[in-house]
């Protein structure tokens, strides 16, 4: 049996991606699946998967400098046949590790050239000049592993140029989480109520989301289920009039979100128009559509082609937080149709947009990996 390590010094050790659904995966297959992540926490075996804890360093220039050699030494040790690796920080070791004979996985799961432009806290034309080092970095890098996975179809295209080997497994819902909740159409006397879960930030549409809530006409309030990126962030947004309709509910576990999913009548993902989201498919829709949500989205011409072609939602301008507010009043006052979009959204995760179709998918590409 061909033994396998995925690495990372980035993730949580339950990581949705790796952990819940790549090595789950693999291990109920009947791999040999190890996970060693850079989280300071002790060693497990959880669902047939050995996970490892390595040392965490105190702030993140530590962890890009000194977890790749932690997460190396684990990996040595372990011996594994293939080393599947998540994070950008890790391709050096990549490179060791193919010097001893090892099979070399990287998981691209973002287009990290263009992740770099967006950073706020630096010039442009610095942006560009370290972007574009990456680049070359990477791509060097990269033609000497012997397999590629990229997380949406736009990163693949732009790997496949240059390395022979790129295989795209969607981040898309596993379906065993959805199949209890039910969605029945919005009566009269409902408390209305949208949500968002995920990371809150500026550029993940925070202020247009609470904006937004100053100009809808219906008494809907915002559940908000994540952590402010900073208390900074936090302070700032709590000003505005539309916070008076915004229920602050925190990290919410798996549970907690399908239960917060129960009583919204939609999910939104108003992300902002950056490089790194314009191609991206964010997993939140597709959970929103999982869970029989009408999703309020950005206008993205990929968003918008499954959005309006599977009539399961609203495009609006992210930058308008009026237009947010139109869409919400729309689900609203339109009970009967949001609820053919929420349950045109479920029926189309269950027919192409699921972890099934992916996991067939990831074990075909290892099955040939290993031949």
């Amino acid at each position: 049996m061909q033994k396998t390590t995925h690495l990372t010094s980035a993730h949580p050790r339950y990581d949705i991606r790796i952990f819940i659904k790549m090595c789950r995966s693999l291990a109920s297959a009947g791999h040999d699946v190890s996970l060693v992540v850079a989280d300071g926490l002790p060693d497990e075996t959880k669902d047939r998967v050995k996970i490892y804890g390595v040392k965490k360093e105190k702030n993140r220039l530590l962890r890009i400098l000194k977890s790749p050699r932690s997460v190396y030494k684990k990996a040595l040790l372990l011996g594994a046949d293939i080393y599947h690796l998540h994070d950008p920080e890790l391709l050096p070791i990549g490179l060791k590790l193919k010097k001893k004979g090892k099979k070399v996985i990287f998981d691209s799961h973002e287009d990290y050239p263009a992740q770099i432009l967006s950073k706020p806290y630096l010039n442009k034309f610095l942006l560009k000049i370290i972007s574009k080092i990456y680049s070359l970095y990477q791509q060097r890098t990269l033609m000497k592993f012997d397999l590629i996975i990229t997380a949406t179809p736009y990163i693949m295209k732009k790997i496949s140029q240059w390395h022979p080997v790129v295989a795209n497994i969607n981040n898309y819902p596993l379906l065993e989480e959805f199949t209890g909740i039910l969605r029945l159409p919005m009566q009269k006397d409902d408390a209305y109520s949208v949500c968002y879960v995920g990371g809150i930030s500026e550029i993940r549409g925070i202020k247009e989301m609470v904006k937004a809530m100053e100009h809808c006409v219906a008494d809907v309030s915002l559940k908000l289920a994540g952590d402010f990126i900073s208390t900074v962030l936090r302070d700032k947004i709590v000003k505005y009039n539309g916070w008076k309709k915004v229920e602050e509910l925190g990290f919410l576990n798996r549970e907690s979100v399908s239960k917060l999913f129960t009583v919204s009548l939609a999910g939104l993902v108003i992300l902002k128009p950056t490089m790194n989201y314009l191609d991206s498919l964010p997993i939140k829709m597709f959970e929103y559509m999982a869970a029989g949500l009408p999703v309020i989205a950005s206008n993205f011409p990929i968003w918008k082609e499954i959005l309006d072609g599977n009539k399961c939602g609203i495009c609006v301008d992210p930058n308008n937080p009026k237009e947010i507010a139109l869409a919400i009043d729309f689900i609203i006052n339109n009970s009967e149709q949001a609820f053919e979009m929420g349950k045109n959204g479920k029926k189309a995760v269950y027919e192409k947009y699921n972890w099934n179709i992916e996991k067939e998918k990831l074990l075909k590409m290892y099955h040939g990996l290993i031949q």
